[in-house]
């Protein structure tokens, strides 16, 4: 790589927040920067000089022009190097922090600006790492990482996962590659709260298994005595529900639209030891749980964890309609003094927004709640705190 003298130089625009930058704030707009033929042409994932409008430099950052987020800020020492000991030293820092939580090495490894990654996912399972490289910096840095992870880990298989609306915004393609190793031909067994989950790393949804909601899946394992009916809409591979059973539950539903998400979680359920108590039912969330509630059916805990019903801001009001109609269904399944749970992933939703769409939708069930817990990802997906996106998933549990 080479120094900073022979890096290109973006300036930004004299009402551009300059302060914001120097105190942690990782993006750079494309409005927000003077832009010329010159810095138009600056390759995609290339590194350049970030200065304020008075030519005061800032940060070192990665650019992209053909991107709205233009610059992503890598190191604040300007004469940073993008080599393997650049990777590994990040890498390790982040090792550090999850060895110390977690007892096996299946966790979020990389959680993208917070871990000093912009753009970037890196999930460990086990033996295996599938990483998500987002942004246009990372792709080309993208065999460097691989060394460097494979350096710090150990880990033996390395994969690509190219699928999500972020890498098509960035200009990237959408192909799955092996970097190192085999890729595995059968979901793998992932233990988490007392069950087993089964992680297809290849054919999976993002890097084949969710992380974040293991906290959250721990605290409604709590809610359940012994016997508990439980239903977990939107379960993908059995989430709440398998871990509802390894906390004692006596029976469990799953409801999901896909028909390969719930093939894993009956694959999980009996890794668990749980076959006999665990029942699937494919279709679409809102169809099932209108009929559900027509056939008066009646649960000691219900658990909703739907997909990003407002992934933007433009997308806000629709998608707070669906979790307030979500709430207004579910909360009409819940046996007096038994408990509801909530989540969203969406980051244009926060969480007082969320928080209100739901309790709304209680109410307008005829029911009356008791707000018992906010939870959030688990530790494995810090958050950046100058940077809300980062702190995206919330989860808020009820007594009915």
């Amino acid at each position: 790589m080479t120094q900073t003298a022979d890096h290109p130089r973006i300036r930004l625009k004299p009402k551009a927040n300059a302060r914001g930058l120097r105190h942690g704030f990782p993006w750079v707009y494309a409005n927000d920067i003077v832009t010329d033929r010159r810095t138009r042409k600056i390759p995609a994932g290339a590194l350049a000089v970030l200065e304020d409008d008075k030519r005061a430099p800032i940060a070192l950052v990665a650019v992209n022009p053909d991107s709205k987020i233009m610059c992503r800020v890598l190191d604040r020492d300007l004469d940073g190097q993008l080599d393997a000991a650049w990777f590994e030293t990040r890498l390790r820092r982040a090792l550090e922090m999850r060895e110390r939580l977690f007892d096996a090495p299946y966790y979020r490894l990389i959680h993208a600006e917070a871990d000093g990654f912009p753009g970037v996912i890196i999930d460990r399972f086990g033996d295996a790492c599938v990483i998500q490289p987002n942004a246009a910096w990372a792709e080309a840095h993208l065999e460097t990482l691989t060394e460097a992870l494979v350096t710090v880990t150990g880990v033996t298989t390395v994969l690509k996962n190219a699928s999500g609306r972020t890498r098509g915004l960035e200009g990237l393609d959408d192909v799955n590659l092996t970097l190192r190793g085999t890729a595995p031909d059968v979901p793998l067994p992932v233990p988490m709260n007392g069950a087993t989950y089964m992680a297809d790393l290849t054919g999976g949804q993002k890097t084949g298994l969710f992380f974040d909601q293991r906290p959250n899946h721990a605290f409604a394992a709590r809610l359940v005595q012994p016997g508990a009916q439980v239903l977990d809409v939107f379960s993908h591979v059995g989430g709440f529900g398998l871990a509802m059973l390894a906390g004692g539950a006596g029976q469990a539903l799953s409801v999901d639209g896909s028909a390969a998400a719930l093939d894993l979680a009956t694959k999980g359920a009996e890794a668990s030891g749980f076959a006999d108590t665990f029942q699937t039912h494919q279709g679409d969330a809102f169809d099932v749980l209108t009929q559900l509630g027509e056939e008066g059916a009646q649960f000691d805990v219900v658990i909703c964890d739907p997909p990003a019903f407002a992934p933007s801001r433009q997308a806000l009001d629709a998608g707070l309609r669906a979790y307030e109609r979500v709430a207004r269904l579910a909360a009409a399944l819940v046996k007096p003094g038994g408990y509801l749970g909530l989540c969203s992933c969406s980051h244009a939703a926060d969480l007082g927004r969320f928080r209100d769409a739901s309790s709304r939708g209680i109410g307008r069930a005829g029911r009356q709640a008791q707000l018992i817990h906010t939870g959030f990802a688990g530790p494995d997906h810090p958050q950046l705190p100058q940077l809300a996106e980062s702190g995206y998933l919330k989860a808020v549990f009820y007594r009915l």
